[in-house]
Order: C-alpha cells, then structure tokens, then sequence
C-alpha cells in the first residue's frame, strides 16, 4: 500500500485517529441508558489486548531490531534494554499512582468509597492506560519522520488504528458511570473526552524528545512496547479472562491479535 502523505500529514492524522476512538466511546453515553454488558466488556478488551500484543512486536519491538542491524548478533540489545525499562517504568509508576482495574469499582460494596474517590480512581486508572499508548504513537511516528528506522507509513498507520479501537471502551468506561451516577450526559461525555488528551498530549512530547535523540529510538520502540505489554498483562487478560465464558475474551483476543497482525505485515 503505497501512502504518499507528507510526514507531518500523516503524524496529525496518527495521533488524532487514537483520540477519536476515546471519544466515540465516550459518546456512548448520548446512546445508551444503562452500563455496557460484562460480556461485551470482555470481548473489547480481549480484543484491544490482542491488538496491543500484536502492535508491540510487529511495529515496535521489529523495527527496534531491524534498526539496531549494524550490531550483529547483539542486535536484540535495544530492544531487550528498552522493553524492560518500559515494563519497569509502568511497574514504578504503578506503585507511586493510586491504581484500580478496569471494572473493579463495580464490584466493590456500595459506600466503600466516595462517588468522587472512585470517579477519580476510574479516571486515573484510564489515564495510566493512555501514557504508554500515546508514547507508543508518538515513538512509531517521530522513527516514520526520521526515516531509516524500519517504520512504514502503513505500519504507523495500523498502530494507530489498533491503539483507536482499544481506546473505545476506554472512553465509555469513563462516561457510563458518570452518567449513572447522576452526572449529565454532556458532563460524562465531557470527562471520558478529557480521559483521552493525556495520549495525543503524550506523543507530541515524545515526538518532540525522540528527534532529537534519533540513535535511541530502538530503545524508545522497545520501551513502548514493554510499557503496552505491562498494560496488557497487568490489566487487559484479567478483565478478559474473568466471571462466565471467558473464552469469548480468549477468541476476541486472536481476533485482535491477527487483525492487527494483518494490518501491520500487509499494509507495511
């Protein structure tokens, strides 16, 4: 697929696809009355987790060691030291930020926490989602317009699509609760929206940092995909994998994970 965009073009349109999937998904909430089913939350999410696993080896970790080529046989190196600064990174700021897991307040008894406690808690857990998703964007982007990297146009593109349908029931995740806990449905629209611009905010900064440090960027892929891998394993196979007919969560996860796959080989 021959994509003949100018690098800049094709950076605006990589960076705004992701948020328009967080918001879509917040807009949700002007369609639907009640919370979204535990079994289509399993499916998304299983779904998002395949696309993420797929992203990180075929646009990020491939094109770490496609670049570091002129080391050898070291050439796994970078890629080795940044996918486990990227796992330790997310593992620290774990640690440091309150955390909560996708769905995790509703099953929590009702009064243990304060109806703004918990709204932050979702908030803030989404928005530690979003970090390594938008410095995944911005690191694949910033390889794309330094060329030479082992990053396609198409390639970007796919990621961006991939990391924009996992945004989706990210943003509904934020605006169906506020909504059933009294908020307007502009004001629960309004917070899964504001839920999302930590990511295109992230990538801009990465963008801007990655070029000029263009010999890291090896390490900076690898640490966006350790970062993306965290998330994955930390969050997204336990919401999939719980509760009744998991395996729905298991198939929707190959789905994701050979669509992307699809995107990412065929389109690069």
């Amino acid at each position: 697929m021959d994509i003949t965009l100018d690098p800049a073009t094709l950076t605006a349109w990589g960076l705004a696809i992701p948020f328009a999937g967080t918001t879509l998904g917040a807009a949700l909430v002007f369609l639907m009355r009640g919370q979204m089913s535990r079994m289509v939350t399993r499916v998304l999410t299983g779904f998002a987790a395949g696309v993420m696993v797929a992203a990180s080896i075929w646009s990020l970790i491939v094109p770490a060691i496609e670049d570091s080529s002129d080391l050898g046989r070291m050439a796994w190196l970078p890629a080795f030291v940044g996918f486990w600064a990227g796992i330790l990174f997310l593992l620290a700021l774990d640690h440091v930020l309150p955390h909560l897991h996708l769905g995790e307040s509703d099953t929590e008894p009702e009064g243990l926490k304060s109806r703004l406690e918990r709204t932050t808690l979702m908030v803030l857990a989404v928005t530690i989602h979003n970090i390594p998703e938008g410095m995944a964007v911005g690191v694949v982007y910033a390889g794309l317009i330094a060329g030479g990297v082992g990053v396609t146009a198409a390639g970007a593109l796919a990621l961006s699509i991939g990391i924009a349908i996992q945004n989706f029931p990210e943003g509904a995740i934020i605006s169906m609760p506020l909504r059933a806990e009294g908020a307007s449905r502009a004001r629960a629209f309004l917070g899964g929206f504001l839920s999302g611009v930590v990511e295109p905010i992230g990538a801009l900064v990465t963008i801007a940092l990655a070029s000029q440090v263009v010999a890291l960027l090896p390490y900076l892929l690898s640490f966006a995909a350790g970062a993306m891998m965290y998330v994955v394993v930390e969050e997204l196979i336990p919401e999939m994998s719980e509760g009744a007919h998991s395996n729905l969560g298991v198939l929707a996860f190959a789905v994701g994970f050979t669509l992307m796959m699809a995107l990412d080989v065929g389109l690069g």
